[in-house]
């Protein structure tokens, strides 16, 4: 494949779709019931003033979800809003009415523990799904994709749920998963949305508004830009739909980006002609968390009308991305991103600094008064491969 630097900004038309779904008043479900957690605690938001003025514009801001319940990833939000209402159906349980002292009491852990949830993941929602799990007393078993590391293998096993790599792509152990829901009575927990397969995707997706909601009053000022990663597309819809919610026509130019080898959003958007495009066989990359090559289509469905262009990065992109933010300029705070959660920065320095991307510089709108709002979705969750990166200035290829 080749490894280059693409982009493509989408046109929108007149009629747009409805993000109500992961508005205003839907954050302030999730973010109520993520409150409601002993280990609840919001995550910072980090402002980069050196580096904004070393790349020539006004404001650079990292929300760092490294710090999320101790998961050292955002994912813990989806996992658990989604294992949250899976909980209340079970328990009969209005939403009003949920919150982790409600679904820990002794009743509630008597009805789940006949529980069993199964999801398919690259590390940090597996990892999420199982400390979430272990919190309200439910069964979990986890399938990974090959290639996957062993430590986010230990990570989700040290938890208590049941984990293996398999011998599929991402996609394919998507699938598996969901044979073995079936075959087993289990319940699936997948952040992928297919036909007949939205509601949990849909909590899942509404779990991550919390981490845009507390983005949104955190930032001193309405930021210009939002650089979002996208695997699925899942994250990067339910933020993007919150910040359509909040601010409407005024809403911030939204960036997507993805690994080159796996790009289905980017190939979505390119074609433009209403149809989601996967990509299909082996997608190794350092961004093991964005290796993904279906969109979801709920994700896609926000996306199409909220989101203005669509990039696709090799790896070094973010590899760039981890070595700025590990190596902070004047009194910029440090921070330790991974490979997924590092790609939008890497792709912001590389727009801004690279004379050869003037016409891209130019199709994301970026000059000395943009304030642009990154999330860091994961920290060192690949331990070796961060430090081989960062400290060795490899970018491993696969």
């Amino acid at each position: 494949m080749n490894e280059t630097i693409k982009a493509v900004r989408r046109r929108h038309g007149k009629a747009l779709s409805d993000v109500s779904a992961f508005g205003v008043e839907e954050a302030k479900k999730a973010r109520a019931f993520h409150r409601s957690f002993p280990t609840y605690k919001e995550t910072p938001l980090e402002s980069l003033k050196n580096l904004a003025q070393a790349l020539g514009i006004s404001d650079v801001f990292v929300k760092d979800e490294s710090k999320r319940f101790g998961l050292n990833a955002f994912k813990g939000l989806g996992a658990s809003y989604c294992l949250g209402n899976l909980a209340a159906e079970q328990l009969a349980l209005p939403v009003e009415e949920l919150s982790y002292a409600r679904l820990t009491d002794s009743a509630a852990r008597k009805t789940l523990a006949k529980l069993t949830v199964v999801t398919a993941t690259d590390g940090n929602h597996g990892r999420g799904i199982a400390w979430t799990a272990k919190e309200l007393g439910i069964h979990a078993v986890v399938y990974m994709p090959k290639g996957s590391a062993p430590e986010r293998l230990e990570n989700i096993q040290k938890l208590g749920a049941k984990a293996a790599i398999t011998d599929f792509n991402y996609d394919d152990t998507v699938r598996f998963a969901n044979e073995q829901a079936q075959k087993n009575g289990w319940t699936l927990t997948q952040d992928t949305a297919w036909e007949g397969y939205q509601k949990i995707p849909r909590w899942i997706m509404q779990g991550y508004t919390t981490m845009a909601a507390e983005a949104a009053e955190q930032l001193p000022e309405k930021p210009t830009h939002i650089f979002l990663q996208a695997g699925v597309g899942a994250m990067a819809g339910a933020v993007a739909g919150f910040f359509a919610s909040l601010y409407g026509k005024e809403r911030p130019t939204v960036v997507i980006v993805e690994p080159n080898k796996a790009d289905c959003i980017y190939r979505t958007a390119a074609a433009d002609d209403g149809q989601l495009h996967f990509v299909t066989g082996d997608m190794a990359s350092i961004m093991a968390g964005l290796c993904c090559g279906e969109p979801c289509s709920i994700g896609w469905d926000i996306l199409k009308d909220h989101a203005d262009v669509f990039a696709s990065v090799p790896d070094w992109v973010a590899a760039k991305g981890m070595r700025i933010l590990s190596s902070p300029l004047g009194e910029d705070p440090r921070i330790i991103s991974g490979e997924s959660g590092a790609a939008t920065l890497g792709f912001l320095a590389e727009s801004l600094q690279n004379e050869a991307l003037a016409e891209m510089r130019q199709m994301l709108a970026l000059d000395a008064k943009s304030r642009v709002l990154c999330f860091s979705t994961e920290g060192d969750t690949d331990r070796e491969n961060y430090q081989r990166i960062v400290w060795d200035g490899l970018c491993p290829s696969f």
